[in-house]
C-alpha cells in the first residue's frame, strides 16, 4: 500500500483494550449442536467418582473439586461440581474458529480461562474484532482460540467505544461529519494491513478516501456478521446462489469439491453451485469449508473418547442450512478480496497529527477494562463477588 510508513498508527493504539482469547481446556464444552451439549452435561452429571473425573478431563485450572464464580450474565451453579453440578446452563452461541459458529456451555467451572471481562460487555450492541492475519468481526463471543479480541465497546449498551480517547472528534473534524465507532471498525477492515510493527491502520487525509473506505468496510462488515444484530443475511445473485441438490444421507467421511461442476459433496449430499472462491477460501493455510466439516464429524472419529464422542445420531438439517450460509459468506468475501487488496487511502493523516491532538499516546486506563459491575455477581460457593 503506497505511503505506509513507520508513522502509521497501529490497531493496538486505535482500539487499545484487548483481551486474550478464551481457553476452554477441554473440547467437549463446545459443540456445533446445543442438544449435544445438554446430553454431555447429563452424562457428566450422572457419572460418579473416577468415571466423572475421567469424563471431566481435569486440568491444573479446573477439576470437579474446584468451584468457580458464575459468568456475568449467565446462570450456573457455583458450588464444586463434585458436590452438585446443578442444572445444565443454556448453551450460548460462540465463534469457535474463523467463520465457524458453534455453542458453548457457559459454566466457568468447566472452562480453564473464561475471560469474565468479555462476558460483562457481551450484549446486543457489542461486536468483537478478532485478531489474525486479517481481522474478523463477529457478534458472538470468540471462544477456543488464543487470538486476542478487541471489543468495540468498553461497556454494555454501546455507551463507551473501545477507541483511543479523542479519536472520533478528530476524525469528525477531519472529514466534515461525525464519525461513529462502527465507522472506525469498517475503516480497519478496509484499510488495515499487517506491518513490521504490528497491524497498521493508515488513516486517510482526504474526506473522499475516508468515505470510499467506509463504503468498502461496511460491505465487508455486513458479510462477516452474516445477518447478526438485526442485519440482512448476505445473499449471492440468483444464478450463483447455492442450493441443496441432494440431501446429506448418512455421515460424510469428508468434504470434496468438483471444480468443473462447482459441486460440493458431503457423503451422498451435494450442494451447487459453489463458487471456486468459496471452496478455496483459507485462514492461516486451512480451508474454512474443510475445517467446518471436520468439526461436525469429529465425534465420529475412532480416536474420539469420552464426552467428545457424544454427537448427533444423524446429520442435522440445520447444519446443511448453515453450510449454505457459509458458502455464501466465503464467496462474497472472495469477491471483495481484490477490491480490498487494491484499496488505497491516498495521502495519510500522520500519527503526529494524532499526537498533537492528544489522541496518542493512549492513556493506560484505556487499555484496561472499564468498571461495569452494576449488579452483583455470584462467586464460588454462592458468595457474591467483590470487584
Amino acid at each position: 500500500m503506497g505511503g505506509v510508513s513507520d508513522d502509521v498508527p497501529l490497531l493496538d493504539d486505535l482500539m487499545p483494550w484487548a483481551v486474550g482469547g478464551l481457553r476452554l481446556g477441554r473440547d467437549w464444552v463446545a459443540a456445533p449442536d446445543p442438544a449435544v451439549l445438554r446430553a454431555r452435561w447429563a452424562a457428566l452429571a450422572g457419572a460418579e467418582g473416577a468415571d466423572r473425573e475421567r469424563l471431566f478431563r481435569p486440568s491444573r485450572s479446573r477439576t470437579p473439586a474446584a468451584g468457580a464464580a458464575a459468568l456475568p450474565g449467565q446462570r450456573s451453579a457455583t458450588t464444586r461440581f463434585a458436590d452438585g453440578p446443578g442444572p445444565c446452563p443454556d448453551p450460548v452461541r460462540v465463534l469457535r474458529a474463523p467463520f465457524d459458529e458453534q455453542w458453548l456451555l457457559p459454566d466457568q467451572r468447566l472452562i480453564d480461562t473464561a475471560r469474565p471481562e468479555l462476558w460483562r460487555v457481551l450484549d446486543g450492541h457489542q461486536l468483537f474484532l478478532v485478531e489474525g492475519p486479517e481481522p474478523l468481526v463477529t457478534a458472538h463471543l470468540p471462544a477456543g482460540r488464543p487470538l486476542r479480541t478487541r471489543p468495540l465497546h468498553r461497556r454494555p449498551g454501546g455507551s463507551e467505544p473501545n477507541l483511543a480517547p479523542g479519536l472520533l472528534p478528530l476524525l469528525g473534524g477531519q472529514y466534515g461529519g461525525w464519525a461513529t465507532p462502527e465507522d472506525v471498525l469498517c475503516w480497519i477492515l478496509a484499510a488495515g494491513r499487517p506491518g513490521p510493527r504490528g497491524y497498521e491502520v493508515p488513516l486517510a487525509a482526504a474526506p473522499e478516501r475516508w468515505r470510499a473506505g467506509l463504503e468498502l468496510g461496511h460491505r465487508l462488515l455486513a458479510v462477516q456478521l452474516r445477518g447478526a444484530r438485526g442485519g440482512e443475511a448476505p445473499r449471492l445473485p440468483g444464478g450463483r446462489r447455492p442450493y441443496v441438490r441432494s440431501a446429506v444421507a448418512g455421515w460424510p467421511h469428508g468434504i470434496a469439491y468438483d471444480t468443473a461442476s462447482e459441486t460440493l459433496s458431503l457423503g451422498g449430499g451435494t450442494v451447487s453451485p459453489v463458487p471456486p472462491g468459496a471452496w478455496e477460501y483459507e485462514v492461516q493455510g486451512v480451508r474454512v469449508l474443510e475445517s467446518w466439516c471436520a468439526a461436525r464429524t469429529a465425534h465420529r472419529d475412532p480416536a474420539a473418547d469420552g464426552l467428545e464422542a457424544l454427537g448427533p445420531a444423524e446429520w442435522p438439517q440445520d447444519w446443511t442450512s448453515e453450510l449454505l450460509a457459509l458458502v455464501t459468506t466465503l464467496a462474497l468475501l472472495a469477491d471483495l478480496a481484490p477490491e480490498r487488496a487494491a484499496f488505497e487511502p491516498g495521502p495519510l493523516l500522520p500519527a503526529a497529527r494524532l499526537r498533537a491532538a492528544g489522541v496518542l499516546p493512549v492513556p493506560r486506563w484505556a487499555r484496561r477494562p472499564a468498571s461495569v459491575l452494576d449488579h452483583q455477581e455470584e462467586g464460588p460457593g454462592g458468595q457474591f463477588a467483590l470487584l
